[in-house]
């Protein structure tokens, strides 16, 4: 079965070495334009370019999708399947109307919550306790298809966006193999989604950094560990604005203002929250510095606690 990926990033990657691995034979490979980055303006490429060279995979990076280029090149490679996991290009009809058995999609939300861009760094902001990855067919709108499956998996108190990046990754690409092999041979469902219920997400930017202490604590921590790795949350602590990476949800109840430093201690820095309750901070990051722990930043930074 002729498969043709579309993709970009990490998440893709996993999907697309899945399908390497599997029977399906994957005859081309789309993603982004190369980027450059830099002072020196070098060319950099994405882990999905990346791996398909490394496995002499034919690439293709068309800077548009509605200029007829993309859809002659689909048409040429004859592909069973279409797969999509994050891409970052919206399809025209007559590209999805192609592939023979459709064009599946791997979205990292319980659909329809969370369409969008970011759906895992969102339901790790949103302090939601269960999220997972969904397969679909696509559809004219955005995340709208119809439902193929979905896995399901709870969040961890102190995960990062960036570990449960990784693990519905995974959860994912096994999701799209079992996908396709059921559509092959015509035993998958087809679910309409429910679009009444349905919630929308946007990329994140750095605006969305700074750390509002009059939010609970359990929202700042789960705003601390919903922009790691990336943007990363901050807080002006004394005399810096602090990158913080890690925290903790402290029993006591505290007399403190929200922002407020309570004490500073071999632990971390205690800081109030709207709801009276403290959070320890245990990582961060001064402008110029390197991570370090909360404990080895107060050796030499006294702050007021």
């Amino acid at each position: 079965m002729r498969v043709v990926f579309m993709g970009t990033p990490d998440f893709a990657s996993v999907s697309l070495n899945k399908l390497i691995e599997s029977p399906y034979e994957v005859v081309g490979v789309f993603c982004q334009p190369d980027k450059q980055v830099g002072r020196g303006m070098t060319v950099s490429y994405g882990p999905v370019k990346k791996l398909a060279l490394e496995n002499n995979l034919p690439v293709y990076q068309p800077a548009k999708m509605r200029d007829g280029t993309a859809y002659e090149q689909i048409k040429a490679l004859q592909p069973d399947f279409l797969v999509v996991v994050a891409y970052g290009k919206i399809l025209p009809d007559d590209i999805l109307a192609l592939p023979k058995y459709g064009a599946i999609n791997v979205h990292g939300s319980l659909l329809p919550q969370y369409r969008g861009a970011a759906p895992i760094q969102w339901s790790v902001l949103n302090g939601d306790d269960i999220t997972g990855v969904t397969t679909m067919y696509m559809a004219h709108d955005m995340d709208a298809g119809d439902i193929i499956y979905q896995e399901k998996t709870k969040i961890g108190l102190y995960e990062t966006a960036g570990e449960l990046f990784d693990r519905l990754a995974v959860m994912g690409a096994d999701l799209l193999i079992k996908t396709l092999d059921d559509v092959k041979a015509g035993t998958a469902p087809r679910i309409a989604q429910n679009h009444e219920e349905a919630t929308f997400v946007t990329m994140l930017d750095k605006s969305i950094c700074p750390i509002d202490f009059t939010k609970s604590a359990k929202q700042v921590i789960k705003h601390i560990y919903g922009l790691n790795p990336w943007p990363v949350a901050t807080a002006v602590l004394g005399d810096a604005e602090l990158k913080i990476y890690s925290a903790q949800l402290l029993e006591e109840t505290t007399k403190g203002k929200p922002g407020e430093i309570i004490r500073t201690d071999k632990d971390g820095i205690v800081i109030g929250c709207g709801d009276g309750k403290p959070v320890l901070i245990t990582e961060v990051q001064a402008p110029g510095k390197r991570r370090m722990s909360a404990c080895d930043y107060l050796r030499g930074h006294k702050l007021n606690g």
